[in-house]
């Protein structure tokens, strides 16, 4: 009887954590989105246990962590209809999206067959209709459809991730990089290679509640993509 009641108060608690923080960032979820997020959270707790899928190991610590930090994307995704997460690895961001998101198609990409396993009983379990997973390498993954955005909280370094993911960003989309500190060095050693066929766009401060130290996004263009753009902001200029 006391396990029982310990464990309805601690759900009573994630739950209210997660309300705080959604409100606290002005994230309108329904009941139902707030509870698929929750049974991710126990479902991830579990399978933690045995496939170490991360090294948070407290699920209310989680839910800022990892559930909250995914959905800072959520006011800049824009109408995007497909994404793509590289190096998902449990699942972040792409299934707190996914849960948030349901009218975009979001494909997690693994090269490590526990963690797509662990992936695809999520999607079962939290009945994600817009969800898949492939088991591969990023630089070996060939869709037959390119993708709005790719996104990745995986890659240490920027000009990795451009050189090893930009293949699959639509003629175009854009490359999400989720930061912490401002990465001025990664950013520095991108724009020194002008053979990259993506740079820094913006950098966009992320607020995300229940999290310590800072947070940015990094989003990427095609270099073509923001040179024909520039052109046509002259080009308005000259008409003025």
């Amino acid at each position: 009887m006391s396990n029982l009641i310990g464990s309805i108060k601690s759900e009573i608690s994630h739950a209210t954590v997660l309300n705080n923080g959604l409100n606290s960032a002005g994230w309108l979820l329904s009941a139902e989105q707030q509870q698929r997020l929750l049974q991710y959270v126990s479902l991830l707790d579990k399978w933690n246990k045995t496939y170490n899928l991360t090294a948070v190991r407290e699920p209310v610590r989680m839910i800022g962590l990892h559930i909250l930090d995914s959905l800072a994307l959520l006011p800049h995704v824009g109408l995007a209809r497909t994404m793509l997460d590289v190096g998902t690895g449990g699942g972040l961001p792409g299934l707190p999206l996914a849960i948030a998101r349901p009218d975009m198609q979001i494909t997690m990409l693994d090269s490590q067959q526990k963690k797509t396993v662990f992936i695809r009983q999520a999607i079962s379990e939290l009945d994600l209709k817009n969800a898949q997973v492939e088991c591969a390498r990023v630089e070996r993954f060939s869709p037959l459809k390119k993708f709005d955005i790719v996104v990745s909280r995986a890659f240490a370094e920027l000009s990795n991730f451009v050189n090893n993911a930009a293949h699959l960003a639509a003629e175009d989309g854009l490359m999400f990089a989720m930061k912490g500190v401002y990465p001025h060095d990664e950013m520095a050693r991108l724009a020194e290679n002008s053979a990259m066929s993506f740079q820094v766009s913006a950098v966009i401060k992320l607020y995300v509640p229940q999290v310590d130290g800072e947070r940015h996004l990094i989003v990427l263009k095609k270099v073509k993509q923001q040179a024909d753009e520039q052109t046509e902001e002259k080009i308005k200029e000259s008409r003025i």
